[in-house]
């Protein structure tokens, strides 16, 4: 930081503190103090510049009284449009107020929350503050540095984004956020009891094994291991008997079962998802297999943007036959993206056998440019596809070698839900007015919605 940046920072923050001591008296003086300079602290010095004193003074004091009680265990938040009339401050932006327990995924959620509503967030400032309540929920203070490890942790978050003049529209703003601190707080709650339930599956799979190939459940167990050693960050988890209803496959959730952010609500005992599915699909679930691996059709809320990693590991009775499932969702974590699938179960046994497939020399040219294919595929279709269609989409890429062509290879979900492209083309002929042709003729051709 240049020194004339520090120095107005320091500038900016002691004129605030100024006013601090000038309107505030009392006990509450000292901690207001505290609280402004925690505050302030990581805001970028060109930010605080470009402010009044009064405004910076009038947001603070505006979150400190927001945060005047809050009961256990629950979030607060606010959606407003500041004015001096009325508030005594003003900003140009809309403001989202938080108070929160202090808990992981929070800004990258709360920032999902955001940009779900079409809005731009152009200012954030997240202290971590340890403070003192009462059993009542009300904000006593600071605490002091000698009672920070005994007091609560709390995330008190000031948000501006695009100015919203609707009313409705801020209410549905202060929902989205709502309820994704609402999915935070369940997932992180539950993540120690999930994290269990894959020990306690690894455990069912060893008392009794399934009737299946010795080396595909070596396989599913390993990568289940895997799983849970910090390569899957676990959100959501559920228990499914597979039952028949009027003559059809239908999934029962096990009453009490669910955790994290599939957490059953009293109207949920069949699984709404498994249900749309058409019925030669639906006939998939009685398939004798340990493992399904797919995309949920549900969008992640809490830490990331995108559709939900699905885990299924099913269920098998005393005589063998599939009986249900157990229901993992979440998101492969940076350290799974970042392994060469070498090293992940699974993957690994996938590349094996399309490389004895292809049956070229591991030292030739065309062995370490399959190698490399393999290596480099997209991570998230190597989870999900099959070794056939590995095998026909990587053998094809390597036909393409050096050739300066347009190449397109599809690969539809099993579960019939979408379709995944691959497009190849020369690197001088790229550009974003052709991305976005593609993008027209593929939703065109297949009757679908483009997502990121």
């Amino acid at each position: 930081m240049h020194r004339n940046s520090r120095g107005t920072m320091v500038e900016r923050i002691a004129e605030v503190l100024a006013l601090v001591r000038a309107r505030i008296s009392g006990a509450q003086r000292e901690h207001i103090e505290r609280f402004v300079q925690a505050h302030y602290r990581q805001v970028d010095p060109e930010e605080l510049a470009d402010r009044l004193p009064e405004d910076l003074y009038g947001a603070a004091i505006s979150h400190w009284n927001f945060a005047a009680r809050r009961p256990a265990g629950s979030a607060r938040v606010r959606v407003f449009n500041p004015t001096v009339e009325e508030h005594g401050w003003q900003t140009s932006h809309t403001v989202v107020q938080i108070v929160n327990d202090d808990m992981p995924f929070l800004v990258d959620s709360v920032t999902m929350a955001v940009n779900r509503r079409g809005l731009t967030l152009h200012h954030i400032i997240h202290p971590v503050l340890a403070v003192n309540r009462d059993v009542s929920g009300r904000l006593a203070g600071l605490a002091r540095q000698d009672e920070a490890d005994s007091s609560g942790r709390e995330s008190w978050m000031h948000i501006e984004v695009d100015r919203l003049g609707d009313p409705a529209e801020m209410e549905a703003l202060a929902n989205e956020i709502s309820q994704a601190l609402a999915d935070v707080r369940v997932a992180v709650a539950d993540w120690t009891t999930m994290r269990g339930k894959i020990a306690a599956v690894l455990a069912e799979i060893a008392r009794r094994p399934p009737p299946l190939d010795p080396g595909e459940l070596a396989e599913g167990r390993a990568f289940l291991e895997w799983l849970a050693d910090n390569h899957f960050t676990l959100l959501g988890y559920r228990c499914h008997d597979l039952v028949n209803v009027d003559g059809e496959d239908a999934l029962r959730a096990v009453p009490g079962s669910g955790l994290g952010v599939l957490r059953e609500t009293e109207a949920e005992k069949l699984s709404a998802s498994f249900a749309k599915l058409p019925p030669r699909v639906r006939e998939q679930a009685r398939v004798p297999e340990l493992l399904v691996i797919t995309k949920s059709n549900s969008r992640s809320t809490v830490h990331r943007s995108g559709y939900l990693d699905y885990v299924g590991v099913k269920r098998f009775d005393e005589s063998g036959a599939v009986c249900g499932e157990h229901r993992f969702l979440g998101l492969y974590t940076s350290t799974a993206y970042m392994a060469t699938p070498a090293q992940i179960p699974l993957l690994r046994r996938k590349v094996a056998a399309v490389v004895a497939r292809a049956g070229l020399p591991p030292q030739s040219h065309a062995g370490k440019a399959l190698t490399n294919i393999l290596d480099t595929f997209p991570r998230d279709e190597l989870f999900q596809i099959s070794v056939d269609e590995l095998f026909d989409i990587a053998t094809g890429i390597l036909r393409l070698g050096g050739r300066q062509r347009f190449r397109i290879f599809v690969r539809p979900d099993r579960f019939e839900r979408y379709v995944s492209c691959l497009i190849y083309a020369p690197r001088e002929n790229y550009s974003t007015e052709l991305r976005r042709r593609w993008q027209g003729i593929l939703e065109s051709a297949f009757g679908g919605d483009a997502t990121s």
